[in-house]
């Protein structure tokens, strides 16, 4: 049994077909962008019969995503940006039911882990960073902004390396970001995989022996595979409200 290639088929992309290349970069149409669609239409669908419902199952959906809008606004975001809160209220909802929607498709079989791609986690990231930029420039104005990335009161020799190291940490957080994000996702399914390939393993062995380990295998990959679920929900948070704090500091540089 190739342990290997069982994780290459469950957790890398695979392109179906190619749709354009630029230069060096090539762009096809693979299982995860599929899966990312998807979800983004889900997500879109969800919210809107959210916004609609007035009865029944719509009703309900409706309270639940309430629940969660005030929560993430009032408790995750007013206390960080005050008055700028409507602002930016629209871009955190979505990042946050996007990567919730993507984590939890993840566990769904012959689904993808999206997030457990690193290009995804990279990519969301580079959202983060742009909007901490856009943010700053656009609540302080541009040289305002620049001139609060490095603390006030320096010698004039030592500005251009705070600023510097400053902006990679700036940079650092955001790849901090991705990375937490990635390898938590990952690492779910990758542990689950991991028992379930011990049944195989011992099997070789003996059939009875694998028969005998197979009880407990697939017991604890049900237990893993619980705690994805409660996961998916924590780094959806995490990783928005993180994005939050981040955001925030370049709204309120005091």
């Amino acid at each position: 049994m190739n342990f290997e290639k069982i994780l290459e088929h469950h957790l890398m992309d695979h392109a179906y077909f190619p749709l354009f290349s630029l230069g060096g970069l090539r762009l096809a149409f693979s299982k995860h962008l599929l899966v990312m669609w998807a979800v983004s239409a889900f997500v879109v669908a969800m919210l809107a019969a959210a916004a609609r419902g007035r009865s029944g199952a719509g009703l309900l959906l409706r309270t639940g995503v309430e629940a969660v809008a005030l929560y993430i606004r009032d408790r995750m975001l007013r206390p960080i940006f005050g008055h700028a809160t409507e602002t930016y209220l629209p871009y955190f909802l979505s990042l946050f039911f996007f990567i919730l929607c993507c984590n939890l498709a993840g566990l769904i079989p012959e689904s993808a882990s999206v997030t457990g791609n690193i290009s995804v986690t990279a990519a969301l990231a580079a959202c983060t960073f742009a909007l901490i930029q856009f943010a700053g420039v656009r609540e302080q104005g541009l040289f305002s902004y620049l001139a609060h990335i490095a603390p006030g009161g320096l010698p004039m020799p030592l500005v251009p390396l705070i600023f510097t190291i400053e902006v990679l940490g700036l940079l650092a957080k955001c790849v901090a970001l991705c990375i937490r994000l990635f390898a938590n996702m990952i690492a779910g399914h990758i542990v689950s995989l991991a028992f379930l390939s011990l049944i195989f393993i011992f099997a070789q062995m003996s059939p009875y022996v694998g028969l005998g380990v197979a009880p407990a295998a697939v017991g604890l990959a049900l237990f893993v595979y619980a705690l994805d679920v409660l996961i998916a929900l924590l780094q959806a948070y995490i990783f928005t409200f993180l994005t939050a704090l981040f955001v925030g500091g370049a709204v309120h540089p005091h």
